[in-house]
């Protein structure tokens, strides 16, 4: 079975998409890092001035599954489907770069931001710094070569671990995050309140 392992140009082209990233949110008026005036390797409350402000969270998690996600959507493109022919599964890293990128930015405008506010745990989020964003797209890259490394069923326990225990922690996980920003249930949210998350 053939694995999506990049090669320097994939490597040095996924590094220019995630500093454009950064640029791209400096230039949004994101702050470089968390208004407080420090950084912290992590923060561990959810809903207050510090959520996404630093290095790591309760939603690094969520970072690490996308990578895996992201690994496994390059696999099915350029290695079961083809794309990009005989050399193309270097470039899953680049799809997977680009991808959370793109997801920094959205969720960093204030349309993604006032819907987190209104429908998820996050009630009182304001956005990440520029800090966590990097980090963010880091994190993912981390997941993505974890999925390169190990076996499918460890990669995917790995990943069910990290949603289980966010979710006994915070209440919420990344698949909470995705139910609650695009269908969201009052149950889920009444559960989240409960523990003290809402």
């Amino acid at each position: 079975m053939g694995k999506l392992v990049p090669d320097r140009r994939a490597a040095i082209l996924s590094l220019a998409i995630a500093v454009a990233a950064v640029l791209v949110l400096l230039a949004m008026g994101r702050p470089p890092i968390c208004e407080c005036g420090y950084v912290k390797l992590w923060h561990g409350q959810i809903n207050d001035a510090g959520n996404s402000q630093h290095i790591a969270d309760w939603y690094t998690p969520s970072h690490i599954i996308h990578g895996m996600i992201f690994y496994a959507l390059g696999w099915w493109l350029f290695v079961r489907q083809g794309w990009g022919g005989e050399h193309g599964a270097r470039w899953g890293i680049v799809l997977a770069v680009a991808l959370e990128s793109a997801w920094e930015i959205l969720e960093n405008t204030q349309m993604v931001i006032n819907r987190f506010r209104d429908v998820t745990a996050n009630f009182g989020y304001s956005g990440d710094s520029v800090l966590n964003s990097a980090a963010d797209i880091g994190w993912m890259a981390f997941g993505f070569w974890l999925a390169l490394r190990l076996p499918v069923r460890v990669t995917v326990a790995l990943a069910l671990i990290g949603e289980l225990v966010a979710a006994l922690v915070v209440r919420d996980n990344l698949t909470l995050n995705v139910i609650m920003l695009l269908f969201p249930i009052e149950a889920i949210a009444e559960w989240q309140a409960a523990g003290g998350v809402h």
